[in-house]
């Protein structure tokens, strides 16, 4: 990482909750991530649990929107999210050794892609003390029209709002008052194939559907600080709750 100014990244994530990284990977490095990545897709998908993929339309691969630890399938995924240079990024932001504990796919397909609800990821991962960071990683151009990323700056210092269940598959979990308010804070950040945002696991951030043609296709990677402790049972039971529900959703359809 010999092009980036740690300390300036370091003191724009302390002091906002989220830092914006341009071209983190050259051209070349996410050509490569997308050809591993269209490989992966084809020939790897179907053999993951069913509650690790996500569909728009289950009745429609092309529609696929999300698939989960995808580096559990793939030693080339594996590399990237363990030993690499974002964990090396993470280690300095968290300032302790770090664990990685998820590298997700995310897209929202041409015209069907659904808003991602506000949250924080915090409200998921379940931590004491919430040291974790979330990064997304533009695959392609991601801006206003096809849902980029929003967020609300300094939101990881103002604590934990009420989250409840949404109607979003992949993001079960929303702030239930988010208001005009919240909306006039945001700030969203348009990106380029290789460019990198990172947050805090308490920062408030959310993604509007899409309304173009195109894709718009990410990378999502979570770490975890060595000290921050997950509650084991309520994590499990949180998850069970989700299955039962995805079972039920889809035999209604």
């Amino acid at each position: 990482m010999q092009n980036i100014d740690l300390p300036s990244v370091k003191n724009d994530y302390d002091r906002d909750g989220y830092v914006f990284i341009r071209e983190f990977l050259s051209k070349e490095e996410i050509d490569a991530v997308n050809r591993e990545l269209e490989d992966f897709i084809q020939n790897e998908v179907s053999t993951m649990p069913s509650s690790y993929v996500f569909y728009e339309d289950n009745n429609d691969q092309s529609t696929l929107k999300q698939l989960q630890d995808i580096h559990r399938h793939s030693l080339y995924f594996e590399r990237i999210l363990r030993g690499s240079k974002f964990e090396e990024i993470a280690t300095v932001l968290l300032e302790e050794k770090v664990i990685g504990k998820n590298l997700e796919y995310f897209n929202k397909p041409p015209r069907i892609g659904k808003p991602t609800p506000p949250h924080q990821d915090g409200y998921y991962f379940m931590l004491n003390p919430p040291k974790a960071v979330t990064m997304w990683l533009a695959l392609e151009d991601a801006d206003e029209e096809n849902g980029c990323v929003r967020y609300i700056r300094g939101s990881h210092l103002t604590g934990m709002r009420t989250h409840g269940r949404t109607k979003t598959l992949g993001f079960s979990q929303g702030i239930t008052d988010y208001g005009k308010e919240d909306f006039t804070k945001e700030t969203a950040f348009p990106a380029k194939p290789g460019d990198l945002l990172i947050h805090h696991a308490m920062t408030i951030h959310r993604a509007d559907g899409n309304k173009s043609d195109r894709s718009r296709r990410a990378l999502g990677f979570i770490y975890f600080g060595e000290s921050a402790k997950e509650d084991v049972e309520a994590k499990a039971a949180y998850q069970q709750k989700l299955s039962e529900e995805r079972l039920v959703s889809q035999d209604q359809k």
